[in-house]
């Protein structure tokens, strides 16, 4: 059964978010305490994160960073600051998604539900023989099998959502994908902002290539959309 970590010091938010979730059988633990809900995260199994970014003792950016470092559960951040820069910056450190309070749980059920299932189906065992599960191209290594991607030799840290667009535009060389095409492929029928692609477009390119200004991976086409060319 899926575990939900809730780390969220408004504990009226934090109980309805539960039992929201647990109407749909989710397992719910809740941590109002920034370091504490850091130590939980990172010494246990959960299946997603929501976590507020207002916190005490320790900012959720920061427990974003130290989760990244070490794990690839799924986070979705929640916050009432409503400024873009928030999102974006947010979104650049590893998050899957972003909310602004006030928000409808229903709404947060079903984009942990669909982030829960993206994840489950990128992780989970391939048995299709026919799938490429390794891509070599220009000295820039996936291995769907094992989630792993090396540049050079030398290993590359990504987040989930950024293995999945790399994956996608590597195996489908010289397609061109227009940003609502990636975000439907990757986000499927889950809410969310389409300048997502941007961020962790800029973020792929800022991990893989040598050059990310003078990108020789992830080609942009202006107006148009991004394409991995051969």
């Amino acid at each position: 059964m899926n575990k939900i970590l809730i780390i969220e010091d408004d504990i009226s938010i934090a109980e309805l978010e539960r039992d929201y979730l647990e109407a749909e059988n989710f397992i719910v633990d809740i941590i109002s305490d920034g370091e504490k809900g850091l130590s939980t995260a990172l010494g246990s199994d959960y299946s997603l994160i929501v976590l507020d970014v207002m916190l005490p003792s320790m900012d959720g950016f920061k427990i974003l960073r130290e989760i990244r470092q070490k794990k690839e559960t799924p986070i979705l951040m929640v916050s009432a600051k409503k400024e873009d820069f928030d999102k974006i910056r947010g979104l650049g450190l590893g998050a899957d998604d972003y909310m602004t309070k006030p928000f409808s749980p229903s709404e947060m059920t079903a984009r942990v539900k669909a982030h829960i299932n993206r994840y489950n189906k990128l992780s989970g065992a391939l048995t299709n023989n026919e799938t490429m599960k390794t891509i070599n191209i220009r000295g820039l290594e996936l291995n769907r099998e094992y989630k792993s991607v090396k540049h050079n030799g030398e290993q590359v840290i990504l987040t989930s959502k950024e293995f999945e667009i790399l994956y996608l535009l590597m195996s489908n060389p010289n397609k061109v994908y227009s940003k609502q095409e990636i975000f439907d492929q990757i986000w499927g029928d889950s809410y969310g902002d389409i300048s997502t692609i941007t961020v962790h477009i800029r973020k792929i390119r800022e991990k893989i290539e040598n050059d990310p200004s003078t990108p020789e991976y992830i080609e942009t086409l202006w107006g148009i959309g991004y394409r991995f060319p051969l």
